[in-house]
């Protein structure tokens, strides 16, 4: 890991509402921004907000996350090949917005599944979608079949989605601390845990847990009202030296932020 890297400043923002993206920056003193192109748990196709042309001039680094309900891990066929199409939509989509990456959940195959099904299907997604900015494969805090709950999964999905891309560097990884706190990764050292897997880390989902170690409950809280230790907490965010975005509730994003700038 580049040790001078990860001590740069780094840029810090927030997930927020798609009607004026800008304006919730500004309001957070945000210098990133992350949101949705439509409704998260739909099937639709991605809506471009008025701003888009503000996004692309903007001084604000822009990440687009995908819908929840895209799953491509699944063996099921009327889940999976609508998820490749919408994650198609949502990767020009958020190309055209001049974002930096798409962020998407790595998802799971059912209980019966062998999970090979599921690191196989993904590497398809490289083989046969075309990807004009990163996808961001984010960990997830449940699921007893997921593809990236565990580092010994994402390990495994890792290797997949690295052999089916033609261009490996469109492959990212999106480190949440609340999904891993809450699937069962200790955060101390998760850093150089992961990077030995992925080498790389494009972004981090800087979260507090609602919920205990372990527990599987995806539930975010903001920075020193949940189970994880704070300076835990700034610790991986220091190691990652990536970009940061607080996906914790509403209210308290912009005190998130500054807790953040003066400790890191």
């Amino acid at each position: 890991m580049d040790r001078q890297h990860a001590e740069r400043p780094v840029r810090i923002g927030a997930h927020v509402d798609q009607d004026d993206p800008l304006a919730h920056a500004a309001a957070r003193d945000a210098e990133v921004v992350q949101f949705f192109l439509g409704d998260p748990q739909g099937w639709k196709a991605p809506v471009l907000p008025e701003s888009a042309g503000a996004l692309r001039e903007s001084a604000v680094d822009v990440y687009v996350h995908a819908p929840y309900v895209i799953n491509v891990a699944t063996s099921n066929n009327r889940i999976r090949i609508p998820s490749r199409k919408l994650l198609d939509g949502h990767l020009k989509a958020a190309a055209s917005i001049g974002a930096k990456g798409l962020i998407v959940h790595g998802g799971h195959v059912n209980a019966g599944d062998d999970p090979r099904t599921g690191f196989d299907n993904w590497r398809k997604v490289f083989e046969r979608t075309e990807c004009p900015i990163p996808v961001l494969i984010e960990n997830t805090a449940g699921g007893g079949n997921a593809m990236a709950r565990r580092l010994d999964r994402i390990a495994r999905l890792w290797d997949a989605v690295t052999a089916g891309a033609p261009d490996p560097s469109v492959v990212g990884f999106c480190l949440d601390t609340c999904h891993f706190h809450a699937g069962g990764e200790e955060l101390l050292d998760i850093v150089d845990r992961v990077m030995a897997i992925t080498g790389r880390i494009d972004l981090v989902h800087c979260n507090d847990s609602r919920d205990a170690f372990d527990s599987g409950a995806d539930r975010h809280a903001n920075i020193g009202v949940g189970q994880i230790d704070p300076e835990l907490i700034v610790a991986v965010c220091r190691a990652a030296g990536a970009p940061i975005v607080v996906e914790t509730p509403s209210e308290g994003q912009a005190d998130d932020i500054a807790f953040l700038r003066k400790h890191l």
